[in-house]
C-alpha cells in the first residue's frame, strides 16, 4: 500500500435504548445512477464520529452497503445494541455481530449464502462500510446502564478485532497440512475517491478458511484477516498482537505468512527489504506520523531495533512462476541515509551497511510498516528461518468512462474483472510460496545464530 502519486512507495431501536445515528439511515440511489458529485475532502468529521465513520453520509458508501445488502447487518447490529442490558450482554453482542460480520463478508466472497443485491461478491468494500457504520452507533449508544469511556472503548476494540477476523484465525494441528496466514487492508485514500476498494482486503475475504493443494499434492490451509489504515492502530500493537501467537513455534505455528497490499500499476511486488521508518503520508483518519517505527513494549521484539528487516519469501521461486497476468518484480530498491548521515540516498540493490532507513522496498507507508512489524516479529520468536515478507498488488482501477469520482458509478466490468484477476493470482503465488516449504515446515535459508540476532522476549 503505497500513497498516490508516489508509487513506489434504517429502522432505528427502541426508543428506549436509541442508538440514535443519522448515518445508519441509509440512503440509496440506483447503481446504474451516476453518484452526485460529493467527496469526503470536505467533509469534516460531526461531533462524537470520527473522520472514516463521517464519510457514511457519503452516496458511494450508502449504496455499497444496500447493493451488498449489508445495510440489513447494520440494521441487525443497532437492535442487539438496543437489547442490550449489562455490558457483559454488551460485550457477548458486540463480538458475536463482529464475528457474524466478518464470516458474512467471507462467505459471500467465497459464494456462500445470497448476495445479498447485485455488487460483485468479490467486492471488499461492503465489510469496510458496515463494519464503520456499527462503530459509529457503538461510539453514540446510550444504554440504561452505566458505561464507562474504558468500556466503550474495549467494546470498539473488540468490534474491530472480531470483524477483521483477527481474533479467529484457526489453524490446524498435525503434520499433514502446512499453515498460512494472510493479511490485507482496508480501502484507503477516500478522500480522493470514496468508491474505491482494496484487493489486498479482497484477497483476504477470498482466501480465508480455503484449502490449496502444492504441486506436490500437499494441502495448505489459509487463514486471513484484514488491518486499518490507521498509524496509531500500528503504533498500538494491533499487528504484533494478531500474528504472535501464530508465529510462536508450537503444534499450531503458521508455516508461511504473507502480508499484501495495494502498490503500483499493473505489477506485483516481492519487497525484499523493509525499513523502520513513517513516512507521515495522511491515513483513513487524516493523520500523519513521522518517525522511527514504534515497536510496544509489551511485544518480543530485536534489540537494538533494527533499521532494515528482509523478507524470507522464495522470492525468486515467486518471480518466476507462471502465477496469473500480471508480472511479479523481485523488487530491492530503498531509500537510506548511508552511514555517517547526509541526504538520502535511492539504492536500487538494497541498504548498505550501517544505514538509517528512510524507505522500505514498500515505501514508507503502512505496508512498509506492517511488513517491517511482522518480519521483526517472526525474528524476535527466534524463528528467522520462517518464510514471511510483503506482496505489493497491482493497483486496483475503475474502466474507462468510469473514473471521475464525483460522476462514476461504484462499479463496472473492467475494476470487477481486475479484482478477481489480482485475488486469483495472490492465492498462485501463496501455492507456489507453499511449494518451497519442506515436509518439516521449514523454508531453508541461510540460518542466523540467535545470539546474532539481539533478541528481547516479552
Amino acid at each position: 500500500m503505497t500513497p498516490t502519486p508516489k508509487p513506489t512507495p434504517t429502522p432505528t431501536p427502541a426508543p428506549a435504548k436509541p442508538v440514535a445515528l443519522a448515518l445508519a439511515l441509509l440512503v440509496v440511489v440506483p447503481l446504474s445512477l451516476a453518484l452526485p458529485a460529493a467527496t469526503a475532502a470536505a467533509t469534516p468529521a460531526a461531533a462524537g464520529v470520527t473522520v472514516e465513520e463521517s464519510r457514511l453520509s457519503l452516496a458511494a458508501p450508502q449504496e455499497i452497503l444496500r447493493c451488498s445488502g449489508f445495510d440489513g447487518a447494520v440494521r441487525e447490529f443497532g437492535r442487539g445494541l438496543a437489547g442490550a442490558d449489562s455490558y457483559a450482554e454488551a460485550g457477548r453482542r458486540v463480538a458475536g455481530e463482529g464475528r457474524a460480520l466478518w464470516r458474512r463478508a467471507v462467505d459471500r466472497a467465497q459464494g456462500r449464502g445470497p448476495a445479498g443485491g447485485d455488487l460483485s461478491r468479490d467486492d471488499d468494500r461492503p465489510l469496510y462500510w458496515a463494519r464503520l457504520a456499527m462503530t459509529a452507533q457503538l461510539r453514540a449508544w446510550k444504554p440504561d446502564f452505566a458505561l464507562t469511556s474504558a468500556q466503550r472503548n474495549a467494546l470498539l476494540g473488540s468490534l474491530e478485532r472480531s470483524s477483521r477476523g483477527q481474533d479467529s484465525i484457526e489453524l490446524p494441528a498435525g503434520e499433514g497440512v502446512l499453515r498460512i496466514v494472510v493479511t490485507g487492508f482496508d480501502p484507503f485514500q477516500l478522500d480522493d475517491d470514496p468508491r474505491r476498494s482494496n484487493p489486498s482486503g479482497a484477497a483476504a475475504l477470498a482466501l480465508d478458511g480455503t484449502t490449496v493443494r502444492t504441486a506436490s499434492g500437499r494441502p495448505a490451509r489459509i487463514e486471513a484477516a484484514v488491518f486499518p489504515v490507521r498509524w496509531a492502530d500500528f503504533a498500538a500493537g494491533t499487528v504484533e498482537r494478531t500474528l504472535l501467537p501464530h508465529l510462536r513455534k508450537g503444534p499450531r505455528q503458521a508455516d508461511l505468512f504473507t502480508t499484501i497490499s495495494q502498490g503500483r500499476p499493473g505489477r506485483f511486488d516481492i519487497e525484499r527489504t523493509n525499513g523502520a521508518w513513517r513516512g507521515g503520508s495522511p491515513d483513513n483518519e487524516r493523520e500523519s506520523s513521522t518517525g522511527t517505527v514504534p515497536i510496544p513494549a509489551d511485544v518480543p521484539t530485536v534489540t537494538p531495533q533494527p533499521q532494515w528487516t528482509t523478507t524470507s519469501l522464495p522470492y525468486a521461486r515467486i518471480a518466476a512462476a507462471r502465477t496469473g497476468p500480471y508480472p511479479v518484480v523481485d523488487h530491492t530498491a530503498v531509500t537510506e541515509i548511508p552511514a555517517g548521515g547526509g541526504t538520502p540516498v535511492e539504492r536500487p540493490d538494497g541498504p548498505t551497511p550501517g544505514s538509517t532507513a528512510r524507505a522500505g522496498g514498500g515505501g514508507d507507508y503502512l505496508s512498509n510498516e506492517i511488513a517491517y512489524r511482522a518480519t521483526l516479529l517472526r525474528d524476535a520468536v527466534r524463528r528467522p528461518e520462517l518464510p514471511g515478507g510483503h506482496l505489493h498488488t497491482p493497483v486496483l482501477e475503475f474502466g474507462p468512462g468510469n473514473t471521475d469520482p464525483e460522476q462514476g458509478r461504484i462499479t463496472d466490468p473492467v475494476f470487477v474483472r481486475n479484482r478477481v484477476a489480482i485475488t486469483g493470482q495472490v492465492r498462485a503465488i501463496v501455492t507456489v510460496a507453499a511449494e518451497e516449504v519442506p515436509n518439516n515446515g521449514v523454508f531453508h535459508r541461510p540460518a542466523r545464530a540467535a545470539s546474532t540476532l539481539g533478541i528481547m522476549d516479552e
